[in-house]
């Protein structure tokens, strides 16, 4: 797997850029038109298919952002910047996409906008993040950090989506199925002795996770808002392939719009198994 992870950062063209405080739809959108500049039936594919489970209904897109980084004063739902802003994206990219994701980004203009503002960004620098590097043929165990909000979420008896924290009960095994469909989105191949040693947990070190509510598609008809949470760390245990997934794709759901990135904090343990495969 190469690494598909970068660290851009964007300088504002202008010393009066403003930006939304939930600057998350806008900037996933504007991930998407440079992709589409470079390979528009890819990003077609991405935006109204995505990787689906057994052709089924159910897709993923595969990529996600970090948080933006940056100096600013708050006014109302707006951010003022006074500073470059730092972003980190991932990718989990097919073969044929490989080669041209970091050439995208250089010297390219990205526009985040809503009905209120509109803010332009130069991107003045493209970085290649490292990747963990696990051994072939191993079951490691990986403690990851969050960079943004992780969203985990099920319907309750009314059919309403219910976003849960994850001290509920349930988080555990939400997050290993939602990985697991993830896998299979994805094509990995993966042995049944990888599989089933797969699983996800939350770690508490100090407070309690803290919640976070943002709208998707502000002052729209189609107007939504997501909660997430973070504060906490996440460790997995799984396969290369699954782990190097779940870090470049993004844990849980909302991906694309920056949710649930992950950054390798300590790989605690790895163990090798033997499988007629090999």
């Amino acid at each position: 797997m190469n690494r598909m992870r970068f660290s851009i950062i964007l300088t504002p063209t202008s010393n009066n850029e403003v930006i939304p405080i939930n600057y998350q739809y806008p900037l996933s959108a504007a991930i998407y038109k440079v992709l589409a500049e470079a390979d528009a039936e890819y990003a077609t594919f991405l935006h109204e298919e995505g990787h689906k489970v057994d052709n089924g209904l159910k897709n993923f897109k595969l990529f996600t952002f970090s948080d933006l980084r940056a100096r600013f004063k708050l006014t109302g739902d707006r951010m003022k910047l006074s500073s470059p802003a730092k972003v980190s994206v991932s990718f989990h990219l097919p073969e044929t996409a490989q080669n041209f994701v970091k050439g995208l980004f250089k010297e390219r203009q990205i526009t985040l906008a809503d009905k209120k503002s509109k803010a332009t960004f130069l991107v003045e620098q493209i970085t290649s993040l490292p990747s963990f590097n696990l051994p072939e043929r191993l079951i490691s165990t990986v403690c990851f950090g969050l960079s943004s909000m992780l969203i985990c979420g099920k319907k309750n008896t009314k059919g309403n989506y219910e976003f849960l924290s994850p001290e509920h009960r349930d988080w555990d095994a939400l997050m290993l199925h939602n990985w697991k469909e993830k896998c299979k989105a994805a094509k990995l191949q993966q042995t049944q002795i990888e599989q089933d040693s797969m699983c996800i947990t939350p770690i508490f070190k100090i407070e309690k996770p803290k919640s976070r509510l943002i709208v998707v598609k502000a002052n729209t008809k189609a107007q939504t808002r997501i909660k997430g949470y973070y504060g906490f760390e996440v460790v997995a245990t799984g396969s290369k392939m699954a782990l190097q997934l779940l870090q470049n794709a993004g844990c849980g759901v909302h991906n694309s719009l920056g949710c649930g990135f992950l950054e390798a904090v300590e790989i605690e343990k790895s163990t090798e198994y033997k499988t007629d495969a090999f």
